[in-house]
Parts: structure tokens; C-alpha cells; sequence
């Protein structure tokens, strides 16, 4: 069963809201962060990414910039930017991105359950990105960016997160990327009870997007229960800001490839080779893969339309009848040379959100040919993560993006 607590949020308030709301720290390098900042003073993203307060000089993850976060995040609340809510509650968060809406929880899941693996994983995690991560959460003593969780689907949430939400909201704005967010309070004692009871009827829980942050604020979690001789379990670093979505909402967007050579081929070499695994059609428009199995390619100014051959699927589990596995282990491993797509600089990754003329202009310029892919579904995920099983690198892309710095959780 599931631990899915309410929690005492600190939140901006509602003037603001629009401008405090940012973008997760990760999708930024160092100057798109500081040119960010300066285009919006009041963005989250000063606290997430504080070395924006520094010159280049002073190393991203240097102690100060970790106590410069701390600080901002301090003086903001001091000068009425943020406001501390006095009750537990839920909350509701609305994305809506061209039309398409999804609605989720803000909640605070459990340490505990992430260790048991109520909370499942699908992907591995990186010490060096968990670290920076680690010092954020535990010098500022709050989680400010939440991890974006999946649970299958239940009627008796649905029907409170349905009513609540003919409610006015808290907050109702639009981002500057055309995101419409909005925001309500669940705060009714039966409505709390309600919802708790029925995520512990729950068994699983699963992480669609935030692998790190998870990692981290559970590590932080650990490390203050050493500390604490007198912890007891109900600290609220046991607990971790969350935003779960019922599975039936979410939407998986293509994680496309695109590489940097032939690997020694001639075009003609290798056509042949792919042809090995895969039929291959020249398309007169772009190819957008409309089903499980196929694959869009962009060579020399030609769209193909790639079908793996069906003995490719025969026998295999979850993870290895995955699309990016397949073209893995089929074509961009055997035949282009890629061995581990994390570290080989040869390839790399272009979210679906970018388009295909994205692809198009890869492969145009630094790279020489691309490849566009089938999402990745939600019931994928589910059964990667119910096998105990890990995904390849850049299996899934999330859309929309969560903001940070609408839900803090103090600990």
C-alpha cells in the first residue's frame, strides 16, 4: 500500500505566481539559466540554479552557491513572495498544453515506500547528478522541485479532483511557453481522508520523470534520520514532494536519435545492412511513426520509413521488445557502432517537442543521420517497472513539464 500524505505547503502567492513559476533547473545549461533570471528576477530558477547570482568564476556546485539558495529562498519568503499555508492539504495541478489537459496531485510520497519499491523506477541514476541535488534539498531544508509520479488510475480520487475543481482556483496563468497552469486546495478533512485511504489501497506507485530528484531527496531523508537520535518517522524529511497523475492522462512524447556518421559505410553499405533487420521504404514526406515497430530515418536529404522484421520480437521482455531497444540492438549497435548510447559522443538525443525538422537539421549539419521513433507507452513503463527492469537511456519524454517553485516541502 501507498503512503500519500497532505502536507503544509509554502506556495507564492497568487500575484506572482506566473513569474515565480519556472521551468525544471535541468533543462537549462549555465548561461540559458542567467539569461533566464535576468528576463524574470523572480524566478524560481534564481533559488534552483543560484550560482545565477555569481560571476562564471565560481564553480556551479561550489558551498556557496548552495547557501546563496538558501538564502534567496529565505529572504523571498521574509518579503512576502512565498506564503506559508497552516494546514495539510492536497492540492491540484492542471497542465494544459494545445488543448490537451492533465490534472495531478501535489502530495508528499514516502521514503520508505521508495525504499520497499511500492514507488517503482524504470531508469538508473547518476551519483554525480544526485549530488548537486542532495546539497540543494539539505542545505535548504525543503524539496522546491517535485517528482513526477504515475498510479494507475481511481475513481474515488478522480471524483474529489473532479469536484474540487468547479472550485475557483488559486492560481490561473499562462507560461510563456503557452502552458496554461492551474492550481486548487484540498483542504475538506473528509476530502483528505478520503484520498489517503484510497491510495493505500494502492500497490504501486511508479516514476515517470525525476529519477534524481527521488534519489536525492530520499538520500537526504536517510542521512537526517542518522543525524536525529531521536526520529521517530513522522519528520517530514521522511516525505517527498510529489505530483502523482492517474495513468489514463499522461502523455509520452518520441525521444528521437540522431548520429554523427556511418560508422565507415557508404550510403549504399549501409542501406544494405539495415535492410538486414528492417524493410525500408523511401518516403516522399517526413515519417512520423504512427505504430509500434516502425521507425522514421533521415539520410541525405530523404525520409525513409523503417519496419523491424517481426522475428525481432519474438522471445523478448519488457525492456528488449522496448522501440529504442530495438533499433539499439539492431541497427544503431551492429551496424553503427554505438555500444552504450550514455556515454558514446557520436550519438545524441532530441526530444519529440523539437519537432522533426529538428532531426532533419541534425542530421544536416553536425550529425548524418537521424532517426525518429514510436513513443514509448505508460503501460511500457508500468511493465518495465513491475519486471524490475531498467530502460535504455532517453526512452521517454514527458510533456508538459512540471514547474518548480509553485509547491515547496519544508523539512
Amino acid at each position: 500500500m501507498a503512503t500519500i500524505r497532505p502536507f503544509c505547503c509554502v506556495r507564492p502567492n497568487a500575484e506572482v505566481a506566473d513569474r515565480v513559476a519556472a521551468l525544471p533547473y535541468d533543462v537549462y545549461n549555465r548561461a540559458e539559466a542567467k539569461a533566464e533570471v535576468e528576463r524574470e528576477p523572480l524566478s524560481f530558477l534564481k533559488i534552483d540554479r543560484a550560482e545565477t547570482s555569481f560571476d562564471d568564476s565560481v564553480d556551479t556546485y561550489a558551498p556557496e552557491v548552495y547557501q546563496k539558495a538558501k538564502e534567496l529562498l529565505e529572504k523571498d519568503i521574509a518579503d512576502g513572495i512565498y506564503e506559508k499555508d497552516e494546514d495539510n492539504a492536497y492540492y491540484i495541478y492542471e497542465l494544459t498544453m494545445n488543448g490537451r489537459c492533465q490534472t495531478g496531485l501535489v502530495a508528499c510520497a514516502s521514503v520508505d515506500d521508495y525504499i520497499k519499491n511500492v514507488i517503482k523506477k524504470h531508469e538508473n541514476t547518476r551519483e554525480d547528478k544526485e549530488i548537486d541535488r542532495i546539497m540543494h534539498v539539505d542545505t535548504c531544508s525543503a524539496q522546491t522541485g517535485p517528482i513526477f509520479l504515475a498510479y494507475r488510475s481511481e475513481q474515488v480520487i478522480n471524483e474529489i479532483v473532479d469536484k474540487t475543481k468547479e472550485n475557483e482556483a488559486l492560481y490561473d496563468f499562462k507560461s510563456v511557453d503557452g502552458v496554461t497552469h492551474r492550481v486548487w486546495k484540498i483542504s475538506d478533512s473528509t476530502d483528505v481522508e478520503t484520498i489517503q485511504k484510497a491510495f493505500k489501497s494502492i500497490n504501486q506507485i511508479y516514476i515517470a520523470d525525476g529519477h534524481h530528484r527521488a534519489a536525492s531527496a530520499v538520500k537526504v531523508g536517510l542521512k537526517r534520520r542518522g543525524e536525529n537520535p531521536n526520529h521517530d518517522g513522522t519528520e517530514e524529511y521522511n516525505y517527498f514532494l510529489s505530483v502523482l497523475f492517474p495513468h489514463d492522462q499522461l502523455m509520452i512524447m518520441d525521444y528521437n536519435r540522431t548520429v554523427r556518421d556511418l560508422n565507415g559505410l557508404t550510403e549504399e553499405e549501409f542501406k544494405q545492412k539495415v535492410q538486414e533487420n528492417f524493410t525500408l521504404e523511401q518516403s516522399p514526406h517526413s515519417v512520423r511513426p504512427e505504430k509500434k515497430g516502425t521507425f522514421g530515418m533521415y539520410l541525405e536529404g530523404k525520409w525513409y520509413l523503417l519496419t523491424a522484421k517481426p522475428e525481432l520480437f519474438e522471445g523478448k521482455d519488457a525492456v528488449e521488445s522496448l522501440d529504442v531497444s530495438i533499433l539499439q540492438d539492431y541497427l544503431l549497435g551492429p551496424v553503427l557502432g554505438i555500444g552504450d548510447p550514455r556515454t558514446d559522443s557520436r550519438i545524441d538525443f532530441v526530444g519529440g517537442i523539437r519537432g522533426l525538422g529538428e532531426l532533419e537539421k541534425r542530421a544536416e549539419t553536425d550529425m548524418k543521420v537521424s532517426f525518429s521513433m514510436y513513443p514509448t507507452s505508460i503501460d511500457e513503463l508500468f511493465a518495465v517497472a513491475d519486471q524490475n527492469l531498467l530502460m535504455p537511456p532517453k526512452s521517454t519524454w514527458f510533456e508538459p513539464k512540471l514547474r518548480s517553485g509553485l509547491f515547496i516541502h519544508e523539512i
